[in-house]
């Protein structure tokens, strides 16, 4: 399969020369959707993911002409860690965005010494008391998982029945979850009341698990699809190799 034929009516998929100009593109149009959001009703609000492949892109997006103090900036997915642990997402989101977007405010998912029930109902009290979000930024692993949405985990088919943005899960025995099997995750719910999706991919494997996802329209298998298969705008997908 070349990527340079690669195509599907269910997503917008926007190829990149190189890892730089994936990087700027990305922050760019993150930059826009939120300063759209701001001029037409004040603020932003906009979910992130954790990992390696959306770092730069964070660390662009800091650099860029936002007015962060009417931004509101939260976690699509978390584990269930201390947010001051280096391997939570909220520690990523700190490192690469807001130490430069200054002014942002940040609302992690995981708080500490609360326990996980406790964490998923503020977490959806805080979502149904905010504005909608303006962007959701995802990633996908090889498995197909999107957010913390595993296949096979126990409770994925209760958080993709989920009626609200977020849902606890036990991904216990999925290799994806690696050793962080108790998670904090948005829902299908959660995802389709964000304006805008974006799945940022890196690399031919990743793009060869995009496609078996699609071909095989199994959203239980495919977790990713649970973001792809929602009314509203589709998912954009940006790759770069």
């Amino acid at each position: 399969m070349s990527p340079t034929t690669f195509h599907d009516d269910r997503i917008e998929f926007v190829q990149h020369g190189d890892a730089d100009g994936w990087i700027e593109a990305v922050a760019a149009e993150m930059a826009q959707t939120l300063n759209h959001d701001i001029n037409e009703v004040g603020r932003a609000r906009i979910l992130l993911s954790g990992g390696t492949t959306p770092a730069p892109v964070y660390q662009a997006l800091a650099e860029l002409d936002v007015h962060w103090d009417r931004v509101e900036v939260s976690l699509a997915d978390e584990r269930w860690l201390s947010p001051q642990d280096r391997d939570s997402n909220a520690w990523l989101v700190r490192e690469n965005l807001l130490k430069r977007a200054e002014g942002a405010h940040f609302d992690p998912l995981v708080r500490i010494g609360k326990p996980l029930p406790e964490c998923v109902y503020t977490a959806n009290l805080q979502a149904q008391h905010s504005q909608p979000p303006s962007l959701v930024a995802l990633g996908m692993g090889n498995d197909g998982h999107t957010a913390s949405l595993f296949p096979g985990s126990k409770d994925l088919a209760r958080a993709l029945e989920s009626t609200l943005p977020y849902a606890a899960l036990d991904a216990t025995g999925c290799p994806g979850a690696n050793q962080w099997p108790l998670r904090i995750t948005l829902t299908p719910h959660g995802l389709r009341q964000c304006r805008q999706r974006l799945l940022l991919l890196r690399g031919k494997q990743k793009l060869q698990v995009l496609r078996q996802a699609l071909d095989s329209n199994d959203a239980q298998q495919y977790p990713i699809l649970n973001a792809i298969n929602l009314e509203g705008a589709r998912l954009r997908v940006h790759w770069a190799d």
